[in-house]
């Protein structure tokens, strides 16, 4: 057993959480990062590969995000862990030891176990080979495609795949697109940019079943609509295989805990049950991102976080714990943004919806501007929705719509949620005025927001 190397840390997975935990650890201890996959992809961006923006290639992060920081990167797939003796067994390349285990295997797409989802044609969207599959179908001439789910990324990969040529319907259950990033009242004009550059939308409907013999031919509705591709001509793909269209589901992920199936540690219904220091129920083993089940940072109930965004913060407290520093990871808020067509959008925190979902009474204020002067050349739409809570005025949410990227104010909203502002607070930010890079000094649209609020809690009588 001597001629088994041993590392102070072992990372598997090496995604997002593992290139954060060698930038912080890497330098500091003995480390190494185990990643199955070729190379770690910007998973985000796969869409505009798709559309051709740039190559494949473009969408690798680099190596040397690992190597460069002093860890040590193996390639290869971590089939079993003995947890007792402290070793990770390796297919094909035997066992590697440590001393304290991060497990970061990140989590893939969840497609729903309906009747025909084993179709030819049939797939999620995730992956390096995912996004390989999708290009080779397409140059092999693909003509039709449906995604099913619109989030951020089911919505940014229809509009790709329409750039390229295909037919394309979009459907969602709920009854406008992004509908755990905005409320309806703030997408109903955006929603209708979908249908107005040729996608079809179907709202309100969920897929009950695939029809086809070996490839999909049908996609039946739960209204029993359906979407035929029966009048699409057979295409060869690059696997040899025979289809007439594509269905992707782009409907979540799910946590990817298959090497731990019977090992012991604790797995809750969304991953690896952690506590704020990343710690599982077993010594010297943690667990971070995509496999970790954690709780939102409002609530503090446990809540679906699967991004990035969420796995970096993660994995950095984990790292400066380990390193010797007190920290812990307060939890999920969600701030999140995507383009649709020439407009940005982003929330954070809860939509009405969800507020209440979770018990809250809100009120709703709305702000709305100009991106720059308006007396500007290209100045654009900017509105702005904040959610408090009714009982105490604080911030729980706020939504962007805007000609302009949104991604800064998102997270200034973000900030005031972490940092528990009332809309009364936020009726204070002191705030730039430029005439190419903001609307006139007179306003600033989530202070108009904030204070459209405000008075709403006075209407109501109510004291914040």
């Amino acid at each position: 057993m001597s001629n088994v190397e041993k590392f102070d840390i072992v990372v598997i997975g090496g995604g997002p959480s593992g290139i954060s935990l060698a930038k912080v650890l890497g330098r500091k201890v003995k480390m190494a990062v185990v990643r199955q996959e070729y190379k770690s992809m910007i998973y985000c961006a796969m869409p505009y590969a798709i559309e051709g923006l740039m190559p494949i290639e473009k969408v690798y992060k680099k190596d040397e995000l690992i190597t460069g920081n002093g860890a040590v990167l193996i390639r290869g797939v971590a089939e079993k862990i003995d947890f007792g003796e402290k070793k990770v067994i390796l297919k094909n390349s035997g066992p590697i030891k440590y001393d304290k285990l991060i497990i970061a295997t990140g989590a893939y797409p969840f497609i729903p176990p309906i009747e025909g989802s084993s179709l030819d044609g049939v797939m999620g969207f995730k992956t390096e080979d995912d996004l390989r599959r999708i290009k080779g179908m397409i140059d092999a001439g693909l003509n039709k495609a449906v995604v099913v789910g619109a989030g951020a990324i089911g919505v940014e990969l229809a509009q790709a795949l329409k750039s390229t040529g295909l037919k394309v319907t979009l459907i969602d259950m709920a009854d406008s697109i992004v509908p755990n990033m905005l409320d309806k009242d703030m997408m109903n004009d955006i929603t209708t940019l979908i249908p107005q550059n040729g996608i079809g939308l179907i709202l309100n409907a969920r897929v009950s079943r695939l029809e086809g013999k070996n490839y999909v031919e049908r996609i039946i509705l739960s209204d029993n609509e359906s979407i035929s591709f029966e009048d699409a001509p057979e295409v060869k793909i690059p696997t040899g295989k025979i289809i007439k269209g594509l269905v992707v589901f782009s409907v979540g992920v799910k946590p990817d805990t298959t090497l731990l199936k019977d090992s012991g540690i604790e797995i809750g219904k969304d991953g690896i049950i952690v506590n704020s220091r990343m710690e599982t129920n077993l010594k010297d083993v943690y667990a971070c991102g995509d496999c970790a089940q954690f709780k939102s940072g409002i609530t503090g109930k446990v809540m679906q976080g699967k991004l990035a965004t969420n796995a970096v913060p993660m994995a950095k407290v984990l790292g400066r714990y380990l390193a010797g520093e007190d920290r812990e990871y307060p939890g999920f808020y969600n701030g999140a943004a995507t383009k649709i067509y020439d407009y940005y959008v982003g929330g954070t925190g809860f939509t009405e919806k969800l507020a209440r979902d979770n018990g809250y009474d809100v009120i709703a204020g709305y702000g709305k501007t100009t991106t720059r002067f308006s007396i500007m050349p290209g100045a654009k739409i900017l509105r702005v929705k904040l959610i408090a809570d009714r009982k105490t005025g604080r911030i729980i949410g706020g939504q962007i719509v805007s000609g302009e990227p949104v991604a800064a104010r998102i997270d200034l909203i973000t900030f005031a949620i972490q940092r528990k502002c009332t809309v009364k607070d936020l009726t204070s930010l002191s705030y730039a005025a430029q005439p190419y890079q903001s609307f006139f000094p007179a306003a600033n649209a989530i202070v108009l927001a904030a204070e459209d609020a405000l008075s709403k809690f006075r209407e109501n009588n109510i004291n914040i």
